[in-house]
């Protein structure tokens, strides 16, 4: 697939800093072949993102209220020419290896029934970060979320997050990170997008979910790589990031376990995510007071 096909979308709020590493990054490895737009979420800094843009041929996307991550996507999504075929979706605080965007594109098009395809993304370290993973099951779903605060190496997060020597290879997944994946715009178009129901945080689960259910495939690539600066740690996480996590999960499972009869097992996993978060609250002020 040309790259001339391709379009970049990343979101920003309050990202302006990050955004010339970002746009450096996908000039220097892809030149000026692929439409490049930043989605700004009404930043407070959005006239230091408009020079940055323009300095780097960058269109901003000005949207009147933070809609949030997918939905902000969406938008540029909709207003794209009918040339696009493809649209590299990527946080702003990420850095393309040579050549990463050249090999997701043809995975993609080697792959006609893949839906999206997912680099390998490395933390700042070197390390691997868990991007690949599968659809959470119902009860794998509530073991991993009340367990992995406490138990990292529990069975079920390990099956979640796919935290094996083996994974780093081509393979099928359930889906793919949001923070960096290629999704194929016919197959993205036909399923309605990001789910605008989730403002931050399984937008992305929710995505390769319904990929998968309507045929596509989530393709993970790692001779494709990048590196994501946020995506080693989540110390620095604020309040509302930590409660629009949790509820996004709890949306997750409303969405995807919408039966009646369903009912006490989404009570239950509501009442399981507030313990949760009430953790993570209490272990993020205790950190910020350090």
């Amino acid at each position: 697939m040309d790259l001339r096909h391709i379009a970049i979308v990343t979101v920003s709020y309050n990202s302006s800093a990050q955004m010339p590493s970002f746009l450096g990054s996908v000039r220097e490895t892809c030149g000026k072949a692929p439409l490049v737009f930043v989605a700004d979420n009404a930043s407070r800094d959005l006239d230091t993102t408009r020079a940055v843009a323009k300095r780097f041929g960058t269109t901003v996307v000005e949207l009147p209220e933070n809609v949030g991550y997918g939905q902000a996507i969406n938008v540029v999504v909709d207003d794209l020419p009918e040339s696009i075929e493809a649209v590299l979706i990527a946080n702003p605080d990420l850095s393309l290896a040579p050549g990463a965007l050249e090999t997701m594109a043809a995975r993609l098009t080697a792959e006609p029934d893949a839906g999206a395809v997912g680099p390998r993304i490395l933390n700042p370290d070197g390390s691997t970060y868990p991007s690949a993973r599968a659809v959470p099951s119902l009860f794998g779903g509530v073991m991993h979320a009340v367990l992995h605060p406490v138990w990292k190496s529990n069975p079920w997060s390990v099956r979640y997050r796919n935290d094996t020597s083996d994974a780093v290879m081509l393979r099928d997944v359930g889906w793919l990170s949001g923070a960096c994946v290629l999704v194929r715009r016919s197959a993205f178009d036909a399923i309605g997008g990001f789910d605008a129901a989730y403002f931050m945080y399984f937008e992305d689960v929710d995505l390769g979910e319904r990929f998968g259910r309507h045929g596509w495939r989530n393709v993970y690539d790692p001779s494709a790589v990048v590196t994501h600066i946020g995506g080693e740690s989540t110390k620095s996480e604020s309040a509302a990031m930590i409660r629009a996590h949790h509820e996004s999960a709890a949306t997750f499972v409303s969405r995807h376990h919408p039966n009646w009869y369903q009912w006490p097992v989404r009570a239950a996993v509501r009442a399981g995510l507030r313990v949760r978060q009430s953790l993570a609250l209490r272990r993020a002020r205790s950190a910020s007071s350090e």
